[in-house]
This record gives C-alpha cells, sequence and structure tokens, in this order.
C-alpha cells in the first residue's frame, strides 16, 4: 500500500484555470495547482530543483516527478492544440489565507475540512 500523499506548499494560486487554443477543440488535458508552481518555479524563476524542491516541502526526486508530468502535458496540449484547464491536486498556500472564524480565521490548506465548510457557504 502507497504512503498517503504529503501536501505541497505553493506560493501562489494561477488567476486563469483554463487556455484555449485559437481552434475550437474539446479534448484537454489538465494540470494540478503543484504541477504549475513546480513550472513557475523551475522554468519561469529558473530556481534549481533543490531549492525548488525545498520550496515545494516535497524531495528531489518528488519535484522531478512532477515537473515531468507538467511538462509532458503541456506539450501535449500544444502539439495537438488541446484545451489546458487547472484545477486539483493537494497543496497548501506558503501565506495563509483568510478562512472562517472558527478556526482563527486562518487555514493554509486548499482542500482540508477546515475550508470545505467555508467554500459551501459562499
Amino acid at each position: 500500500m502507497p504512503r498517503p500523499r504529503k501536501c505541497r506548499t505553493i506560493g501562489f494560486v494561477p488567476g486563469n484555470s483554463c487556455f484555449h487554443p485559437q481552434l475550437h477543440n474539446q479534448d484537454e488535458v489538465v494540470l494540478t495547482i503543484d504541477e504549475v508552481e513546480a513550472i513557475r518555479l523551475s522554468d519561469y524563476l529558473e530556481m534549481e530543483q533543490d531549492s525548488a524542491a525545498e520550496s515545494m516541502n516535497v524531495s528531489r526526486g518528488t519535484f522531478q516527478r512532477i515537473i515531468n508530468s507538467a511538462r509532458k502535458k503541456i506539450a501535449d496540449a500544444l502539439v495537438h492544440g488541446k484545451i489546458i484547464r487547472i484545477d486539483g491536486g493537494k497543496y497548501e498556500l506558503s501565506e495563509p489565507k483568510a478562512c472562517c472564524r472558527r478556526h482563527n480565521n486562518e487555514c493554509k490548506r486548499y482542500d482540508c475540512e477546515k475550508c470545505e465548510e467555508c467554500e459551501k457557504n459562499k
């Protein structure tokens, strides 16, 4: 039985969650938030993999798997004209966000039990 997946630490959540090719195509690839963060750290900010892995609170090997998966998905979308949708993943924000009063107004996790109630009440 595999180990439970650890939360990855994320520095930002992208504002755009979907990118469409000019030609209409219904096929899509889904990038997780942690894959986008790996691309941001490695390719956009040009961080070394050791530093980027440490920033995301994962091992270097895990970071390598995340970045390889993200790059393969992006290449597939570009070559085949697919929609890129950003969604999902188990992560926590490096800066806490206001969540709900009953949890001291601070929650760092995206998909925790604390936030689920807040999301439903929005």
